[in-house]
């Protein structure tokens, strides 16, 4: 360990420290490295870490990025493998029980078996968000390394919808990642899906009938302030409750109680035991049980979702940070965590950073 400060015993830190001049955060920080608990200043504990792998991404979705793509992160500035290792190992003896590897899309890293075997060999539950395109020749390797859990996005079942929607021709090549996922025994596999206003709002009941033959579990998400473009409103957006209303034409759903932590509110759907979920990030927030922590490809720590600032660990790690001061770095982005993501707050500010270079 480095040296110490003289207040509150804690490492100095190379990097920005979020929490300086807040002595309560400070006090959360130091409970944070003695106890291994990462817990924000309202009680909530972290145990969930969204990794994201790369911002680039083999599709375009109109909610995501342009159809031209973005400017990518620049090579230098990507976590090594190792790099990202030790990164997941702090993490761990902070209290992340789970990591969850997103993009862009996880699958375009050459060397993703190696990151998951990485990953799980330290302990937590390694799941993943994909398009599954290119699962099919990864699914068992991955499995084999130690995944656990997929979610794949799936927006539609018509070609031309698909077309439109991702801009590629790529629903075939979808299907087949889902099948051989499930081939493999990534159980439960979960389909994530938004639905866009006068785009594929009208295939929500073919969606769950799908995923009802095969025994998936579909979770629609309301699409969310975070295109590259800046695009969306509120008025274009489909709801949960609107998302409902569809599904209840053809399903009787009762809602699952004893929600916790988990971002998606669970109906039964005809009786059970089958459910379907809904994501309401914005009509519904469900920021008071957030446990996650989110951590992009160029090494920075976010707090949430919709976060304006984040912490960099990229350059204190590669200028020798020992791990207490990596430790508190995480500890304080999250001691300073607000309590919830503002979007329905007047002076909400879309966050600079697109989804596909936050990771979902």
């Amino acid at each position: 360990m480095g040296p110490l400060s003289t207040d509150l015993g804690l490492p100095r830190l190379r990097g920005t420290d979020p929490a300086a001049g807040d002595p309560v955060a400070g006090d959360l920080v130091a409970q944070a490295l003695d106890t291994g608990r990462l817990v924000d200043r309202f009680g909530r504990v972290h145990r969930d870490l969204r990794i994201s792998l790369t911002d680039r991404c083999s599709l375009r979705c109109t909610y995501c990025m342009p159809e031209q793509g973005l400017p990518w992160l620049a090579k230098p500035t990507l976590l090594t493998t190792p790099e990202l290792l030790r990164l997941v190992e702090v993490a761990v003896s902070l209290g992340i029980e789970e990591v969850r590897l997103t993009g862009g899309e996880p699958l375009l890293r050459r060397d993703l078996v190696d990151v998951v075997a990485g990953i799980a060999a330290l302990g937590p539950e390694v799941s993943m968000t994909t398009n599954a395109l290119g699962l099919e020749r990864q699914a068992q390797a991955l499995v084999d390394a130690g995944l656990t859990r997929v979610n794949i996005s799936l927006d539609t079942l018509r070609h031309d919808t698909f077309r439109a929607l991702a801009r590629r021709d790529r629903l075939d090549d979808t299907l087949a990642g889902i099948a051989a996922a499930d081939a493999a025994g990534l159980r439960p596999l979960k389909l994530n899906t938004v639905l866009m206003r006068d785009l594929n709002d009208v295939e929500a009941v073919d969606l769950l009938a799908f995923a009802l033959e095969h025994g998936y579990q579909l979770r629609f998400i309301e699409q969310m302030p975070l295109d590259a473009g800046h695009t969306w409103t509120r008025e274009n957006m489909v709801s949960g409750e609107e998302i409902l209303a569809r599904l209840r034409t053809a399903y009787a759903l009762e809602p699952v109680p004893q929600r916790g932590s988990a971002p998606a509110e669970l109906f039964t759907v005809d009786g059970g035991p089958a459910t379907v979920g809904v994501i309401a990030s914005v009509s519904a927030p469900f920021c008071g049980a957030c446990d996650r922590v989110r951590l992009t490809a160029d090494g920075q720590v976010r707090n949430c979702l919709f976060a304006t600032g984040e912490t960099d660990l990229r350059t204190p790690l590669r200028d020798g940070a020992d791990e207490e001061e990596l430790r508190a770095l995480v500890a304080a982005s999250i001691a300073v965590k607000l309590p919830g993501h503002g979007i329905n707050e007047p002076g909400f500010l879309q966050p600079p950073r697109p989804m596909s270079a936050i990771g979902g």
